[in-house]
């Protein structure tokens, strides 16, 4: 197979590693460092023109440039006739989004907006353990994903990173959206949401830096979630509370548990050692390539990525207007 990889930041770089993991797999890479030294280790082909890596007729393409850039890129490849992976989130506005999905559906494009989480081991624990209905009715949630941006990348200045730039898409509610998609996944559609979200730190930046946001679910659920780029160290929890116990998950420390009610005594579910957080990212490639390789509709596909990026933008707007939005879709 053929791969085009749009991007050469960080994600860019963890999907071209992936990749030359994989038997007989040609990488085509969109970049203008032609005479990088990973890029020759990975024999990949790399052209500064989006326009010539299309002629290259990739079975596939990953869009990792920066998030404005990420619709009108893929737009170009779906009239190419090339099957999309989209890195979150799909974009920072709605707008000719739905242009993308009428050229795909046309074209009978795959596309697959990137969804990492749903690949966590934890995460699809939770889902099984839901779906299982351990906890009974699930009456609320509190999430939280804090961490220092400027320790995201070392080596990086924080200042040039997309994150940090309200003009290429970034922001903590955009960068950060893997908690609200996970949230989407696990619990269905949202009606409506609240939320403070504005620059509070001392950090460098142009954008929000921290989000506290209450969801309520269409099946009554409230949800808590807590979003920031300046929490030392890392936090990455999530807490479910049901009416037959209590979950907690730990995506730092990678477990599992549940409190029972009736026992009144916790058990550990999912306890992972030395967990390899590469391994969803490769799991993930595979999802896709396997619904490329079998001309299989993609689960998280365009309309699904619509959808979390109207959470998120609902979430801005409620802090703009200081008021409760609904969400329609």
């Amino acid at each position: 197979m053929k791969a085009l990889v749009i991007g050469y930041g960080s994600i860019g770089k963890r999907h071209i590693k992936n990749l030359s993991s994989i038997k007989n797999m040609k990488i085509i890479v969109n970049t203008k460092r032609d005479n990088d030294k990973f890029l020759k280790n990975t024999r990949c082909t790399t052209y500064s023109s989006l326009e010539l890596c299309i002629k290259e007729k990739p079975d596939f393409a990953i869009i990792c440039n920066e998030t404005v850039y990420h619709v009108n890129t893929a737009i170009k490849l779906a009239k190419a006739g090339i099957h999309i992976f989209i890195e979150k989130p799909i974009s920072n506005s709605l707008k000719n989004i739905k242009i993308l999905q009428n050229i795909s559906n046309k074209n009978k494009i795959i596309t697959h907006v990137g969804s990492v989480l749903h690949f966590h081991p934890c995460i699809k624990k939770i889902k099984e353990i839901i779906e299982k209905k351990e906890l009974g009715r699930i009456l609320s949630i509190n999430v939280e994903n804090g961490s220092y941006l400027p320790d995201w990348h070392p080596g990086e200045n924080y200042r040039e990173s997309y994150a940090s730039k309200k003009e290429l898409g970034g922001g903590v509610v955009l960068t950060c959206i893997h908690e609200i998609d996970y949230l989407y996944w696990l619990f269905d559609k949202i009606s409506e949401t609240v939320s403070y979200t504005k620059k509070v730190s001392d950090l460098d930046l142009s954008v929000d830096d921290v989000s506290s946001i209450l969801f309520l679910f269409k099946n009554n659920i409230i949800g808590q979630v807590h979003l920031d780029y300046f929490q030392v160290p890392n936090s990455r929890t999530c807490k479910i509370i049901g009416t037959k116990g209590t979950l907690i998950c730990d995506l730092e420390l990678n477990f599992v548990k549940i409190f029972n009610f009736k026992s009144k005594k916790w058990k550990t579910k999912l306890k992972l050692e030395k967990y390899d957080k590469n391994l969803m990212y490769k799991n993930e490639l595979i999802h896709f390539i396997k619904c490329v390789k079998n001309n299989l509709k993609d689960y998280n596909d365009i309309k699904q990525g619509e959808y979390v990026l109207k959470i998120a933008l609902s979430v801005k707007k409620s802090a703009t207007l200081r008021k409760k939005v609904k969400i329609i879709g």
